[in-house]
């Protein structure tokens, strides 16, 4: 069995990546699509909420498949420099066209401690079967078996393409 040849990436480049990744918006729109047209259903807020927790999957996954390489912290810290960056920029712009102060960086961090806490009370089985139904909890859905499905796979995609992206890179030095 060939093994792929692994691409050379520096970790500025990686953290690039994988930041633009989870601010990228295609897969949510995807997975718009597929919600029934239902009343009950806040499409905004289940759009918001995907958003968000796309960015916090990413994040966990790479704590959770850069475990034990030295680059982990260093690559943690940056993506999530990077993402306090679009943060600021997008409570900025929401201020400028809403008036309202939102801070997203703290949402994020609101939100990843909730599905952290949601994933500690189901114990150690699989953790989107946590994800799904916190997701849909906090879309005011949480009987809705398309929001939970939306929720587990935003979740799912997102780490399972996290996992892949870090086993397919090699990390090497900046050129100077």
């Amino acid at each position: 069995m060939a093994t792929a040849e692994k691409q050379d990436v520096t970790l500025k480049t990686m953290c690039e990546n994988l930041a633009a990744f989870a601010v990228d918006r295609e897969d949510i729109k995807q997975l718009l699509a597929t919600l029934p047209e239902n009343d009950d259903v806040k499409t905004v807020t289940v759009e918001y909420e995907l958003q968000l927790l796309k960015i916090i999957s990413a994040g966990w996954a790479i704590s959770v498949y850069m475990d034990g390489k030295k680059e982990k912290e260093s690559l943690a810290e940056h993506f999530w420099l990077i993402i306090r960056e679009f943060s600021k920029n997008l409570s900025e712009t929401l201020h400028l066209t809403t008036g309202a102060d939102v801070d997203y960086f703290e949402t994020l961090k609101k939100r990843l401690n909730t599905y952290l806490a949601a994933m500690e009370k189901t114990g150690s089985g699989e953790a989107t079967q946590a994800v799904g139904p916190e997701f849909a909890r906090l879309c005011g859905s949480p009987d809705n078996a398309f929001v939970t499905l939306n929720g587990a796979r935003i979740f799912h995609l997102t780490v399972t393409a996290v996992q892949e992206y870090v086993g397919s890179v090699k990390i090497v030095a900046e050129s100077a």
